[in-house]
C-alpha cells in the first residue's frame, strides 16, 4: 500500500497542509513550516507509513528530478533586477559586504572543523550550500544539494538545515537589538532612504485562474526542458541554466504580470522538503548525531564571520546601524526576515529595499554557491 503512487502524493499533500495549518494555529508557529514538513516526513517513513530512504519509491526521484528544480525557477521569477536601485546605494553596498563576510565565513569554518570527516564526500556541495543559503536564503542551498545530489543525504540534509534554523533564530535576535548596542559605541543620525512606501506593488496576487495557471506551468516545463538540453551539450550544471532562464524571464513585465509563481514555488519547495524528510532514516540519524557539534560550529563560525566583516566594513564607511541588522538578515534569513526586522525598527523607509535585497540575494547565492563548492 505504501508504494502506491496516489497514496504517497496523497499523503505528502496532506503533510503539507498539516504543517503550514499548525505554523499558523499553533505554538508551532515559532519554527518555520520549512523544518516542520521535513520533521513530519521523517516520522511518517521511520514509522512506516510512507517509504523511506532504504525502499524509496520512484515518486520521490520524480519530485527531485522534476519538482526541485521548478520550485527554485519559480522563486527566482521574483527577482526583479530594475527595481534594484529602489533599494539605494547604502543597502546594496551593505548587503553585498554582507555576501562577501559569508564567503569568509566558509572558508574559514572549513577550517575550524574537520569538514572532510564530519561531511564526507558532501563537504564540497555544503560549503557551497551553506554560502548560497546565507547570501540569500533556501532556494540557493536546494539549487546546490540538488546538483551535488545531497538531497538524497537526509540525515546530512537535515542535520544542516536543523542547525542553519537554530543559527537563524539566534541571529534574528541579535540583529534585533544591534542597532541599540551598536548607537552605544558610535552614535549616528538614521540615514532615511527614499521610495520608503511603494510596498503595494510586491504585494502577493492572489487570483490564479486556469488561463493563467497553465501558462505559468508551461513557462516553467519549458525552462526546465531547455536547461536540461543546454547542460547536455555543456559542462554546466543544469540548475545553475535554470537559474540565468529565471533571473532573464523575471526581467519581461510581460512575465511579472503573470500570478502564481510564487505559490507554485512555495508548494513545490514543501513537496520536496517532505521527500528528504522521508530520507532521514533513525539509523543514518543518530551517525549524524556524533558530529551534531561540529556541524552546529561550523555553521555558527560562518555567521560570526559573517557579522564580524559587516560591522567592521560599517564602522568604517560609518553605515546606518538599522540598515546595516537589515541588511544582514536578508543575508542569513532572506527576504521575508528582513522585512519583519524593518517593521520591528518601524523604519517604513527600509521596508522596500530590505525587500529588494533579499530578491537580489536569491539571484546572487546560487551562483556565488557553485563558485565556493568548486573552490572548495
Amino acid at each position: 500500500m505504501i508504494q502506491n503512487p496516489l497514496y504517497i502524493l496523497t499523503v505528502l499533500c496532506g503533510l503539507i497542509f498539516v504543517s503550514e495549518w499548525l505554523t499558523k494555529n499553533t505554538f508551532l508557529k515559532h519554527i518555520s513550516g520549512s523544518l516542520l514538513v521535513i520533521i513530519l516526513g521523517a516520522i511518517l517513513a521511520n514509522f512506516g507509513f510512507i517509504p523511506s530512504a532504504s525502499n524509496a519509491s520512484p515518486v520521490y526521484d520524480s519530485i527531485f528530478t522534476y519538482v526541485a528544480p521548478a520550485s527554485i525557477f519559480y522563486l527566482l521569477l521574483g527577482v526583479n533586477l530594475k527595481e534594484l536601485r529602489k533599494a539605494g546605494l547604502p543597502m546594496l553596498i551593505t548587503f553585498v559586504l554582507g555576501s562577501v563576510g559569508t564567503t569568509l565565513g566558509v572558508l574559514l569554518a572549513s577550517q575550524v572543523i574537520d569538514y572532510q570527516a564530519v561531511f564526507g564526500e558532501n563537504y564540497q556541495a555544503i560549503a557551497g550550500m551553506m554560502t548560497g543559503t546565507y547570501t540569500g536564503g533556501s532556494a540557493n542551498f536546494n539549487a546546490v544539494a540538488l546538483h551535488y545530489d545531497v538531497v538524497r543525504e537526509g540525515a546530512v540534509y537535515t542535520g544542516i538545515v536543523v542547525a542553519d534554523n537554530i543559527v537563524t533564530a539566534i541571529w534574528m535576535l541579535v540583529t534585533l537589538s544591534l542597532p541599540a548596542l551598536m548607537m552605544k559605541l558610535r552614535p549616528h543620525k538614521e540615514l532615511k532612504m527614499k521610495n520608503g512606501g511603494e510596498m503595494n506593488q510586491y504585494a502577493e496576487r492572489e487570483h490564479v485562474g486556469p488561463l493563467r495557471l497553465g501558462l505559468m506551468l508551461f513557462i516553467g516545463l519549458a525552462a526546465m526542458m531547455v536547461s536540461d538540453l543546454l547542460a547536455e551539450q555543456t559542462a554546466i550544471p543544469s540548475v545553475l541554466i535554470l537559474t540565468t532562464i529565471a533571473l532573464i524571464l523575471a526581467q519581461i513585465k510581460a512575465v511579472q504580470d503573470i500570478p502564481g509563481a510564487k505559490m507554485l514555488g512555495m508548494f513545490a519547495v514543501y513537496l520536496f522538503l517532505v521527500v528528504v524528510g522521508a530520507f532521514c532514516e533513525v539509523t543514518a540519524l543518530v551517525e549524524v548525531g556524533e558530529h551534531a557539534v561540529s556541524i552546529l560550529l561550523f555553521t555558527v563560525t560562518i555567521v560570526l564571520v559573517h557579522g564580524a566583516f559587516l560591522l567592521s566594513m560599517a564602522l568604517m564607511l560609518k553605515f546606518d546601524w538599522s540598515m546595516v541588522a537589515i541588511a544582514s538578515q536578508a543575508n542569513i534569513g532572506g527576504a521575508s526576515t528582513a522585512l519583519a526586522l524593518a517593521k520591528s525598527f518601524k523604519r517604513n523607509d527600509l521596508l522596500l529595499p530590505a525587500i529588494l535585497a533579499g530578491s537580489l540575494g536569491t539571484g546572487l547565492g546560487t551562483y556565488l554557491g557553485f563558485l565556493i563548492a568548486g573552490l572548495v
